[in-house]
């Protein structure tokens, strides 16, 4: 029997069992990166989470389609544009790579599919005429519009009012507006902005229908799964709910306020704090995964610490909760390193526990749990069939994908001691216990501790190794 995932929907606001359009063809949306600077551990926190359901769902399906956009065309571009002087397109390929590579440092694939925004302008060109053909926007002044007020389900998935409305979106009170809560879909630019032409005038898109075209493009419509983090919930993914629908056309008594046309389901993460306070440039501490990477944190301290807290909930980044991160990865490499030797079993399922508590909701506290269980049985039992479970378990969530060896310093000097000369010491100190010369095998120790390295007498004699 296949095994059930259940998912929190925002948009059902339960928790469901999560049933695909085609159990052959699983197909996932995340929004990605608008990308004009370093990505933060915000940004890091929603791909951490999606590149883990993805990897959940290729557990039991098939085949998944995992699509996560590039934003390469909006006003927070242009603007980094006229500061730095540099030409956008070189902004945006810097920043992509960028983020890719930091991405990857936290054990995060590339998505199955990465598109980006301007290489969609006449998708984006094909909905919005589309809706004005069936009433649901209008053109003025070089806009383009979506008329909120014809979509009667406009706020169910983030379960706000119009007043809510106007207020978390921020609307701007403008003459071209029939409606404060009506928003963009095309926008006139400058000469010296990026633009394309269109039916309504040489101009750029809106930052939603991006998505809508994307999506559709590359996965068709309705698709399985579609999220972010949770402050695109409103206005964002609202907006995208409404354009995607109301662009569709009705056959066969198709509600058009039937949601689910656009998506069926929709999965928030949570927002991350620094030190308890909300990610601010006003207060400093805008956390970004470039210079904790640039730092010396290993990515997979970095995964650990997002993973840390379940999805759905606010995680509060500390460097605490680093170093206690860093403490346990560093316990789960000592245990494969101390069982190098023992084999493993090909084609073993998953552990059950495990799996089961990523079935639930991407369980990650409780999965992190069973991956400490997993590793006792191994450091206790060392038999094959522990082992492989270990790796198996390590190996769907991400984590522990470095050499052990390397992980834990074993064999790696420092600048002020080379291994030729530890390794004399570690004989002289050898000798010295035999000659009952306790005192000068403790100053070896630490001598060697001085230069940041660890000994380790074992039943086979001393290892040394760097500390971590």
């Amino acid at each position: 029997m296949m095994s059930k995932l259940r998912i929190y929907n925002t948009l059902a606001y339960k928790k469901q069992e999560f049933s695909p359009i085609d159990e052959n063809h699983v197909r996932l949306y995340a929004c990605g990166p608008t990308v004009y600077n370093y990505a933060h551990i915000g940004n890091a926190r929603m791909a951490v989470v999606f590149d883990i359901l993805s990897r959940v769902l290729k557990q039991i399906y098939p085949k998944v389609t995992y699509v996560s956009n590039i934003t390469d065309i909006e006003d927070k571009i242009i603007k980094a544009a006229r500061e730095t002087g540099e030409d956008i397109s070189t902004i945006t390929r810097k920043y992509t790579d960028i983020y890719n590579s930091d991405m990857a440092a936290l054990g995060v694939g590339l998505p199955d599919d990465q598109p980006r925004a301007t290489e969609h302008i006449p998708q984006m060109l094909d909905i919005i005429k589309r809706l004005i053909d069936n009433g649901h926007a209008y053109a003025r002044d070089g806009h383009v519009l979506f008329r909120v007020n014809s979509f009667e389900a406009y706020g169910r998935l983030s379960g706000r009012s119009k007043d809510e409305q106007i207020a978390g979106a921020r609307v701007e009170v403008a003459p071209y507006k029939e409606d404060a809560c009506d928003f963009v879909l095309w926008k006139p630019s400058h000469d010296d902005e990026p633009g394309w032409d269109s039916p309504w005038g040489f101009g750029r898109p809106g930052w939603h229908i991006e998505c809508s075209a994307m999506s559709e493009a590359r996965l068709g419509l309705p698709f399985d799964i579609h999220g972010g983090g949770a402050d695109l919930k409103f206005p964002h993914h609202e907006n995208e709910v409404a354009q995607s629908c109301c662009s569709l056309p009705l056959v066969d008594g198709d509600d058009k306020n039937d949601v689910t046309r656009f998506a069926k389901y929709w999965v928030h993460n949570g927002f991350v704090t620094v030190e308890g306070e909300k990610m601010s440039k006003s207060l400093g501490n805008v956390t970004l995964v470039h210079n904790l990477l640039d730092e010396g944190v290993q990515g997979e301290t970095i995964r650990f610490t997002l993973m840390s807290a379940h999805y759905r909930q606010p995680l509060n980044w500390t460097q605490n909760a680093l170093k206690q991160s860093k403490a346990q990865l560093d316990r789960f490499y000592q245990a494969l390193f101390d069982n190098c030797d023992v084999d493993v079993i090909d084609g073993r399922a998953m552990p059950e526990g495990f799996l089961n508590a990523l079935l639930d909701d991407l369980n990650s506290p409780l999965a992190l749990a069973e991956l400490n269980d997993l590793a006792g049985q191994l450091t206790k039992t060392k038999t094959a069939e522990a082992k492989t479970d270990f790796i198996n378990a390590l190996n769907l969530i991400g984590l522990c994908q470095n050499d052990p060896a390397a992980w834990l310093g074993y064999g790696q000097a420092c600048d002020t001691i080379d291994a030729d000369a530890i390794d004399r010491l570690l004989e002289e100190r050898q000798q010295a216990r035999k000659d009952k010369n306790f005192a000068r095998a403790d100053e070896i120790r630490d001598e060697l501790a001085a230069n940041n390295i660890v000994i380790e007498d074992t039943p086979s004699g001393p290892k040394w190794k760097k500390s971590t």
